[in-house]
């Protein structure tokens, strides 16, 4: 239904009764200038409501009982004295009063019209002479528009260049365009023919790349990575080194152009729940690919595969509802002011059904903490071998324990607790159950891990645990373990 004439159907113009006409002016009234052929009489005009209204009208004589030929003054014809006129109100040329402003535009009963007629006329020439200025400035510049415009049209359009749309730096659109010549698309094509597309971002000038494991764990042996920048150009490259409990990796470009800008790194430990959040990478393959989102939720465990196989990774997570998908893996999680503060790693899914080969966002995704990623990343670059710490103990995988339960027995039936190790010195034992990690609340074996990874070898801790019902604490100083074997 339209709703253009809502509300006016059925209802018609009200009818507006007419306004009474004034009384005629004298047939002998003079009705034209002094010495002018006298016109026939006019039909008596209706006064405009408004003025009828408003304007106090002088009470007209009744008509002579003989109509005398020719001009009258207004003593011959015994008509009232007129009313004195202010000066100011009086626009005539020479000596004729005007009528007052706001006056009825019936012809006056007093007075001659000629001044009045001659200032009105003047008026009109001024307004006409006004337009015909107007009308000559107007059909100047339309000539000159035309003639200076080949296409003939005489529209003016804003400026094709978008350089000149100038976005404030701390915009969305500020942030990306800084950001987007430092984040690269990464394609691992494995020997086997198994590949696939991740995201990376520049970490220094050196031309290292930093990205997920699991990004190219498929091409890390033997197979063939390419990174593309976002003006299209492509540079091979090679692994410097890969952690894969962390699910890090750090590429180094083979022949790295001139002029690489690294992205400046955040502090992951000041990020707070709520703050911005802007997510680049190439989703399914959509290289340069920005969202944006928020900070819901930090410390996450999250357990997650490396794509080949392999081993599980544990972070303590940056959680977003920035939009993540396939392909944005590696890719930097930004904060408002463009810094990193994680790489985006891992998203939650509802379950794989029939057909469906890949999650895609529902506004959980997960990003390791910059901190940490910054690490590792050294480390391998460094020695290209990754750096674990650990607290000597091996415990339950079992996300629904209520704590990380120390098992019975380590890998391979060797002792869960490693003799001599951190946690044996702390006096800790197998069946004890670790419920707290310095304040952290620890509900499962994935959590405990993903808390360990994000301090450093020699840290020390504090462990709250249950034995037989009854709790403890234990000072803990963390032990290190190379590599990933």
């Amino acid at each position: 239904m339209s709703t253009e004439n809502e509300g006016n159907e059925g209802t018609a113009a009200e009818v507006v009764p007419s306004v009474p006409s004034v009384p005629p002016v004298p047939a002998d009234a003079p009705q034209g200038s002094p010495g002018s052929t006298p016109a026939s009489t006019p039909a008596p005009a209706e006064e405009p409501t408004t003025q009828a209204a408003t304007t106090p009208m002088a009470s007209v004589p009744a008509t002579p009982s003989h109509t005398p030929h020719g001009p009258q003054s207004a003593a011959e014809a015994n008509w009232p004295p007129p009313p004195a006129v202010p000066a100011y109100a009086s626009h005539g040329a020479s000596g004729g009063g005007g009528p007052v402003w706001g006056a009825p535009p019936q012809p006056q009963p007093y007075g001659p019209e000629g001044p009045r007629k001659r200032g009105i006329g003047g008026l009109v020439a001024a307004v006409a002479a006004a337009a015909l200025v107007a009308g000559g400035i107007g059909g100047a510049f339309g000539y000159w528009a035309a003639d200076h415009n080949p296409s003939g049209s005489t529209t003016v359009s804003a400026s094709g260049n978008p350089q000149d749309l100038k976005r404030d730096p701390g915009t969305v659109a500020g942030v990306a365009a800084k950001a987007l010549p430092s984040v690269v698309t990464i394609d691992a094509q494995g020997g086997d023919g198994e590949g696939g597309t991740g995201t990376g971002f520049v970490y220094d000038k050196q031309g290292h790349i930093l990205t997920n494991n699991h990004v190219v764990a498929s091409a890390a042996d033997s197979g063939q990575l390419t990174v593309t920048f976002s003006n299209g150009k492509k540079y091979g490259a090679e692994v410097v080194g890969r952690a894969q409990g962390y699910d890090v990796a750090v590429l180094k470009l083979k022949n790295p152009p001139s002029g690489l800008t690294p992205l400046a790194l955040g502090d992951s430990d000041q990020v707070a729940v709520g703050d911005s959040t802007i997510a680049i990478g190439a989703p399914f393959g959509l290289s340069n690919t920005v969202t944006t989102g928020i900070i819901s939720a930090k410390n996450r465990p999250v357990a997650s595969g490396d794509g080949a196989g392999g081993g599980n990774s544990y972070m303590s997570a940056l959680q977003t509802d920035a939009s993540i998908n396939p392909g944005n893996s590696g890719g930097p999680l930004l904060d408002a002011r463009g810094a990193v503060i994680g790489i985006n790693s891992a998203i939650q899914s509802t379950g794989s059904s029939v057909g469906q080969t890949q999650a895609g966002s529902i506004g959980l995704g997960f990003a390791i903490p910059i901190n940490q990623a910054t690490n590792v990343a050294q480390q391998l670059i460094k020695t290209g071998k990754p750096v674990y710490p650990v607290i000597g103990a091996t415990v339950t995988m079992d996300e629904r324990s209520g704590g990380a339960v120390i098992s019975d027995r380590g890998a391979g039936g060797t002792e869960a607790v490693t003799k001599d190790g951190p946690a044996d010195r702390a006096g800790l034992r197998a069946g004890d159950v670790i419920t707290k990690f310095n304040d952290t609340v620890i509900d499962s074996g994935p959590t405990l891990i993903g808390e360990i990874w994000t301090h450093k070898p020699g840290d020390r801790v504090t462990l709250t645990y249950t034995r037989d019902g009854r709790t403890a604490t234990a000072q803990v100083t963390l032990g290190e373990r190379s590599g990933d074997s």
